[in-house]
């Protein structure tokens, strides 16, 4: 296991992206800026013709953020993590000139679900969950405003993100929030096999042509904002005090006037 919590391999012309910061793989600043800088190592890897992020946490796959980090935070002490997970994931998954599959085999959650659907193509194991559980601990979960409702359509995204409840594969499934449903222990060969499909295709072919498929689902300026009204919304006493109640496992205490 790295310091940062991510792992860099290649094998076969996969490059493989590995979470492992048990228990839940929550993200710290290091952590995403080792993500990034791991796709943007794939970028430039003549090796590696596709890229397959998962995790090396059993029944997990990422957390979300590790909410110790944002207590007692400013907005402007905030925004360098959300500069890392929003805007250079983005652009680092825009310029990475090569398909990115995500094998989630375990629960993912805020900022986890940001990895995922950063994302080409998203394979899900049978005991995957999926879920925006901001709103709960009094933060709006602002990126996903951007992508989800393209993905599912504009009132079931409200509904999901608003209401913060866990969905479990077969839904994402049918809401076209996941490619595919694989069991379990055949989730690695899934992905591996489908990573081995496209890095037979030709490499030019499918720099050009995911480079035009990007810039049909450039969300870009959507991003910016989401970054803006993050740090805006952590700093309110209700999203401290629903962030301090979950460090503390207590039920939080947001009053109506918070």
């Amino acid at each position: 296991m790295s310091e940062t919590g991510v792992s860099y391999a290649v094998a076969g012309g996969i490059a493989r992206i590995t979470l492992d910061r048990p228990p839940v793989n929550a993200l710290t600043l290091d952590m995403i800026r080792a993500i990034v800088a791991a796709l943007r190592r794939a970028a430039a890897d003549g090796d590696a013709r596709a890229v397959v992020l998962a995790s090396a946490v059993p029944r997990r796959f990422c957390a979300g953020l590790d909410l110790t980090m944002l207590l007692g935070k400013t907005g402007e002490q905030v925004r360098p993590f959300l500069q890392a997970l929003y805007v250079d994931l983005n652009d680092a998954q825009y310029s990475l000139g090569k398909p990115s599959i995500a094998a989630v085999g375990g629960a993912a959650r805020g900022g986890g679900m940001t990895l995922a659907i950063s994302c080409d193509v998203i394979l899900a194991g049978q005991g995957a969950s999926f879920g925006y559980p901001e709103i709960d601990i009094g933060v709006p979960p602002a990126i996903h405003f951007a992508h989800l409702p393209r993905i599912v359509g504009r009132h079931r995204a409200f509904e999901l993100l608003f209401s913060g409840r866990r969905i479990d594969p077969q839904e994402a499934s049918d809401l076209g929030l996941i490619s595919k449903i694989v069991p379990d222990a055949e989730l690695d060969a899934a992905a591996t096999a489908l990573a081995q499909d496209f890095a037979a295709k030709s490499p030019a072919a499918m720099r050009l042509g995911r480079a035009a498929f990007m810039r049909q689902n450039d969300y870009r300026r959507d991003i910016a904002s989401a970054v803006e009204d993050f740090c805006d919304a952590v700093t309110t006493q209700a999203a401290q005090e629903g962030i301090r109640a979950f460090v503390e496992k207590r039920a939080p205490n947001l009053a109506p006037n918070k």
